[in-house]
């Protein structure tokens, strides 16, 4: 008996020794840093050039839904123009994640960054400073031509000083960032598209600029893993109020957008109906979609993507309805 106490003890001590050794690992080794090329981009004074990358940072790429100030999130709504001096704050079990003030204001914004810093952030899902990039702003995709069309219109903003709070990793944060986290991006680039009607022009869209796929598809909430059928809806979200507070007892699901004839929006809508429902903007509240910003795409530019998702494999996938179990946002 006294021999199996003893084989036990030193089995317990080998696992709470294991264990800490984990701990430790994780708490000292979540800032790892990862290396990719710098892509060799170089922003354009071009005035033609200049005028896609606003028109794509406001409008279809959104950022002024996660980088304008909560204080503004009407004006966003609207479809207005406002600084991108950092706003939204993400309070998930990870921790709390701040959107960085992204003008060109040296000391709290992008100002010090070359061109190229920022294009390896977009195209690799690299930080300034080596660490990964969460997989909440993925434009990995973006075209050559794009992505420098973006940097180009952000370089023309004028400087704000806002200095925002690096982000904030709980204890399972920094034990999923050490272990599960790494860049997401992998620097293939895609022809740049002929901006039609067609449904390949709205694949891009869809793909690499709206990031539909990333509130549309079900993810798992800790490693940000695509865990179901593409497009197909059904990803719970909880609301947040404008100060980034979790609105207690209610969540969003997101709508199935294949063209499966039972539980797809998809299905039911005509294209002019799909193009008057981004027109309407909002509908309910605390809703993560950017209706704002995507309330200044072209008809055209929703004509292409209606057409794309009409191309989708059709997926069965029943949204729940319900304030308590979700509100399908359309």
């Amino acid at each position: 008996m006294k021999t199996v106490l003893k084989i036990l003890k030193i089995l317990l001590i080998i696992v709470i020794v294991f264990v800490a050794g984990i701990v430790t690992y994780a708490l000292t080794s979540y800032k790892k840093t990862f290396d990719a090329p710098f892509p060799d981009i170089t922003a354009s004074t071009d005035s033609v050039v200049i005028a896609r990358g606003k028109y794509l940072a406001l409008g279809p790429a959104h950022c002024a839904h996660c980088h304008a100030p909560t204080s503004e999130i009407a004006r966003v709504d609207a479809g207005e123009e406002v600084p991108l001096s950092g706003g939204f704050n993400f309070h998930i079990p990870l921790g709390t994640l701040y959107a960085p003030n992204i003008t060109s204001d040296k000391e709290t914004g992008i100002g010090n960054l070359t061109d190229q810093q920022i294009a390896r952030a977009l195209r690799y899902g690299i930080r300034r400073d080596g660490q990964a990039i969460l997989d909440l702003m993925p434009f990995y995709d973006l075209s050559e031509n794009d992505l420098r069309a973006i940097i180009s219109w952000l370089r023309t903003q004028p400087p704000i000083n806002n200095k925002r709070p690096d982000h904030e990793y709980s204890f399972l944060g920094k034990m999923v960032k050490t272990f599960a986290i790494k860049p997401s991006g992998d620097g293939e680039v895609p022809p740049t598209p002929a901006i039609d009607s067609t449904a390949t022009y709205g694949k891009y869209l869809v793909n690499s600029v709206a990031n539909c796929r990333g509130c549309h598809s079900q993810r798992d909430l800790m490693s940000g893993a695509y865990i179901g059928p593409e497009l197909a809806g059904n990803m719970h979200f909880e609301v947040y109020d404008e100060n980034g507070n979790i609105v207690a007892g209610k969540h969003l699901v997101t709508p199935n957008l294949t063209p499966e004839p039972n539980t797809s929006i998809m299905a039911r809508w005509s294209q002019d109906q799909f193009i008057q429902r981004f027109r309407t903007g909002r509908v309910i509240p605390g809703s993560p979609m950017p209706w704002g910003p995507f309330s200044r795409m072209t008809d055209l530019e929703l004509k292409a993507i209606y057409k794309y998702l009409r191309t989708l494999e059709p997926v069965w996938m029943e949204v729940p309805v319900g304030i308590q179990e979700g509100d399908p946002d359309v």
